[in-house]
């Protein structure tokens, strides 16, 4: 097997404010066509998206920095948590329609300023209010929240990009690889309850000066996941930027399976063509 790396830290808060730069000069640009379009977000519009990230915006800050207990039943189970987070999502994009796309913009132009500060002033490796679900962790360092943060913001603004036929910037290594280098984190809960000898090793690659590999490997403990490309993998997953992307983040069209490169095992890679490193 090549050398693999484990997986380490990966701080994103300074990413923050120049990724929030973007999103307002994007939406700024937008026409009033444009804030109508459809998203790959279901039946999300544009503006809808913009609503939510200024709701995502309005909770982090009340949740994390102001301490403000969210009243609601306990949540004991992934899918307990998948429906609290719809259930919220969907009031404040419900909330959204009640504002302009000029009052959309205003706003996220200062709460998102504000969660820059927030998540800059924060210790990257203290305790976070909540565990990231869908990493299969039962308890985060702020970093790994903060990054999760930064997913939904960067993924997020992709699906706004690709509506409107906007330069999909994102994609340069600046962005990607902190993206996919968190989002394959996801890879340990797809692969959970999958069977297979001690040292298999499944690959996850995706091409371009942007991209990199990751190895997903069947431990003493289970499965972990690795930076690095196992030279004897089981099985091979090649995707281009775009592709990686969308499949991680839902946003890949049924019948786009041609976009990916699936070498191997396929009962393998199965569950790496449903990791998913959103709740869902």
């Amino acid at each position: 097997m090549a050398e693999l790396e484990p997986l380490t830290p990966l701080d994103t808060a300074a990413l923050f404010p120049p990724l929030h730069d973007e999103l307002m000069a994007l939406l700024r640009g937008l026409s009033a066509a444009d804030w109508q379009r459809s998203t790959v977000a279901g039946a999300w519009q544009v503006r809808d998206i913009a609503s939510h990230l200024l709701d995502g915006d309005l909770r982090k800050l009340a949740l994390g920095r102001d301490r403000h207990s969210l009243t609601t039943r306990p949540v004991t189970s992934f899918a307990e948590v998948v429906e609290l987070i719809n259930n919220l999502n969907r009031g404040g994009v419900d909330y959204g329609q009640r504002l302009s796309p000029r009052l959309l913009i205003d706003l996220l132009e200062v709460t998102g300023r504000w969660v820059s500060d927030y998540v800059a002033a924060q210790p990257p490796h203290g305790r976070a209010d909540f565990p990231v679900a869908w990493a299969d962790e039962q308890q985060s360092e702020v970093w790994m929240d903060t990054g999760r943060e930064y997913t939904e913001r960067w993924h997020h603004q992709m699906q706004v990009r690709d509506a409107v036929g906007a330069p999909p910037l994102l994609l340069l290594r600046r962005w990607l690889y902190p993206l996919l280098d968190l989002s394959v984190r996801a890879l340990r809960r797809a692969y959970k309850d999958v069977a297979a000898s001690q040292g298999t090793a499944v690959v996850f690659t995706v091409t371009g000066d942007a991209g990199g590999g990751w190895s997903v490997v069947r431990g003493t403990d289970g499965w972990e996941v690795f930076r690095g490309t196992a030279s004897d993998a089981a099985g091979v997953l090649t995707a281009d930027p775009d592709t990686a992307w969308r499949l991680l983040y839902n946003a890949l069209p049924t019948g786009n399976s041609e976009r990916l490169l699936l070498e191997g095992d396929r009962r393998l890679l199965t569950p790496m063509l449903a990791a998913r490193s959103v709740m869902v």
